[in-house]
């Protein structure tokens, strides 16, 4: 049960960053964009290097976010047990509720 709530805050970190990224990057014809200060990326990176940076840490959060998508699909499907004495412990309490429950002889009749 651990290990699902770890996987799925990485998942939604994954999901945060993917989306982040890709809000980042501009597409071949996004020449307005260097009006908000997408033209300053290119110095910082070097000429090329902004465009394989961000392509490369976008694929890595896909392929990330892929992997625990199909990780958490496994964990939500796999068959959990229920060890002998909790299910005699459900059962008791079900018993105890279902004697707490009126009957139809409780029930006046007009």
């Amino acid at each position: 049960m651990m290990s699902f709530q770890v996987i799925l805050i990485i998942h939604v970190i994954l999901a945060l960053g993917l989306v982040s990224i890709i809000l980042l990057q501009h597409g071949k014809g996004a020449d307005a964009g260097a009006a908000f200060g997408s033209g300053a990326a290119g110095a910082v990176f070097g000429a090329r290097g902004a465009h394989s940076f961000l392509y490369k840490l976008t694929s890595g959060l896909a392929i990330g976010f892929f992997i625990t998508s199909i990780f958490l699909a496994y964990l939500a499907t796999s068959e959990t047990t229920i060890s002998s004495s909790n299910q005699q412990s459900i059962m008791s309490e079900v018993t105890t509720f279902e004697s707490g429950l009126p009957t139809t002889s409780d029930i006046p009749s007009n």
